[in-house]
């Protein structure tokens, strides 16, 4: 029992809170529910002092990067902390991890996700040889969309990196980019595939109008050319994928 992962939910509710504490529980971890209270987690953030805490971005009296804020203030014991948000919002994740939380998601959240990351961030699960730690993946595959031109304030920003972090974990993802890769990144932002399709589409001509033609010619080789044309966006997606992939097998 002394190994026994132990997670504190700041929501109570059945639709999530319960229910994620059920799947934790299943998966064998200590799951603990509060009410969406920022007073309240804090409180018991100190007095249960969980591995890691699942906190909603918004709460009354205090939001979850204010609680971590006012925990490393007081000299408290800081958990892993992720943070939950009902939309996807860049300034958020920039300043909840600034502050110090360890993931963000965007609801609707997967239960089973939440348990293997959760299992990863803790040491309970091991990865695949080879495969990058998701913190290290996130900021690689952020980093390789910058260097590529893609502004971060639109939406196929967000999408893209989703989808190329997926394709890195999962390779079946690629070969079913309408079946499988859209819907999923669609139902982690509550939005249609068919819109993921098109603002990916958008970001991927960004890059090509507006990018780097050195960084573009490095990474797409011939591609770039323009009598090539622009690469699909599965052709873009797995062409990245491939690099970090290749990188971190390197290592």
């Amino acid at each position: 029992m002394t190994n026994q992962i132990k997670v504190l939910i700041g929501n109570d509710t059945a639709d999530c809170g319960m229910a994620w504490a059920g799947a934790l529980k299943n998966s064998g971890m200590y799951a603990i529910t509060r009410h969406c209270d920022g007073n309240s987690v804090l409180n018991s953030i100190k007095s249960e002092a969980p591995d890691v805490a699942v906190l909603e971005a918004k709460m009354p009296y205090c939001d979850a990067v204010e609680v971590i804020r006012r925990l490393k203030y007081e000299k408290k014991y800081v958990p892993n902390i992720i943070i939950v948000s009902n939309i996807s919002d860049p300034n958020l994740e920039r300043e909840a991890m600034s502050a110090g939380a360890s993931y963000v998601m965007v609801k609707p959240v997967d239960p089973e996700f939440l348990v293997s990351k959760i299992n990863h961030m803790c040491g309970g699960a091991e990865e695949p040889k080879g495969a990058p730690d998701e913190t290290e993946l996130e900021c690689a595959v952020t980093e390789i969309i910058h260097q590529v031109g893609i502004p971060a304030h639109i939406k196929g920003y967000h999408y893209l990196r989703t989808a190329i972090m997926l394709s890195v974990n999962n390779d079946e993802m690629i070969n079913c980019i309408t079946k499988l890769l859209y819907p999923t990144v669609a139902k982690r932002y509550q939005t249609t595939s068919s819109r993921v399709e098109r603002a990916i589409r958008h970001a991927i001509e960004i890059a090509w109008d507006r990018g780097d033609i050195d960084v573009l010619t490095k990474i797409f080789s011939y591609t770039v050319h323009t009598s090539k044309g622009k690469p699909t966006n599965s052709e873009f997606i797995a062409l990245l994928s491939d690099k970090i992939s290749l990188d971190y097998k390197r290592l």
